[in-house]
Formats: structure tokens, C-alpha cells, sequence
């Protein structure tokens, strides 16, 4: 992997080798705990990932509960983080580099069960320092949404010294 390819390259070869064996979107999300070990924390697992596009689910236990007996609101942040973070970091051209300037969450209803976040974007061209925002929406296995979160990222083009 050369210092020009694209920063969710080396996550996406990841996922492609890991995702066709047994138990390997476990060992991926392991993976990506071992990286991130705070994100590790929430146990999440990733479902599916592709350039600009990621899910992961949640599963609701005790140790992620808070006192009204709900998935606690910093592991939904967690979550949501993850998955706009994978699905950003994939969709980056080449050279790109991006990082996490403001991350804002609406919880909607108490989330409860398993939990299903999922991230869509597309990053265009970045020819100079700008901003973009992707937003990672959290639904349970109703089908309800129970938390969206706006994450804004600050992307510099190749060869800035910024970001």
C-alpha cells in the first residue's frame, strides 16, 4: 500500500478478505476495535461495507445500558461514529485526508434491542480545504429510528498540510 491510496483502502482490502470467511466481520470488527479501542468498547459488528456506503449493528446488553434501561446515549454516538466514519474514510480519493471537526446526535425514542446504523455519502473532487457532512442514522429491529447523527469532516486535498 503506497502513502497515495486512498486513507479507507487498507480498511476496505480488510473487509474484502475478512467477509467471505467464517466469523470474519467479527474478526474485522475486532480489527477496527484494535484501531479505534474506545469504538471497540460498544461491540458493534460491521454488516457491509463499500466506498461511501457502511452498516453495522449493535447488539443492546447490560453493560450498554444507562439507568431507564435503554441503550446509553454515548454508545449510540459510538456507533454512529463508526459508521460514518468507515463509510467517509472508503469513499476519500486518493491522497485525501480528512478528520472529524463537529459530531452533533438527535435521539429520537429510547433505543432498545438490536441496532442497526447505517451511512451513505459521496465525496466529491477535493481540489481545495472544505467541509462536508455525512450523517449516520441508527434504526432498531422495528425499523424505527431511534438516533441520527451529523458528522462534520474538514477534507484537504493531496499534498496540504492541513487536516
Amino acid at each position: 500500500m503506497t502513502d497515495h491510496a486512498a486513507p479507507g483502502a487498507r480498511i476496505l482490502l480488510a473487509w474484502n478478505r475478512l467477509r467471505a470467511v467464517p466469523g470474519g466481520s467479527l474478526l474485522f470488527s475486532i480489527f477496527v476495535g484494535r484501531i479505534a479501542p474506545y469504538t471497540g468498547s460498544i461491540g458493534a459488528r460491521c454488516a457491509e461495507l463499500r466506498p461511501g456506503y457502511s452498516r453495522w449493528t449493535m447488539r443492546d446488553r447490560r453493560g450498554l445500558r444507562n439507568h431507564l434501561r435503554s441503550v446509553h446515549a454515548v454508545a449510540l454516538v459510538n456507533l454512529a461514529e463508526v459508521t460514518s466514519g468507515t463509510a467517509m474514510l472508503t469513499a476519500l480519493p486518493p491522497g485525501v485526508r480528512g478528520i472529524v471537526t463537529a459530531l452533533e446526535i438527535t435521539y429520537v425514542k429510547k433505543a432498545r434491542g438490536l441496532l442497526t446504523a447505517t451511512t451513505e455519502c459521496v465525496v466529491d473532487p477535493v481540489t481545495e480545504q472544505r467541509d462536508q457532512q455525512v450523517e449516520a442514522v441508527i434504526h432498531d429491529a422495528a425499523g424505527d429510528e431511534v438516533a441520527r447523527a451529523r458528522v462534520l469532516w474538514r477534507l484537504s486535498p493531496p499534498g496540504s498540510r492541513s487536516a
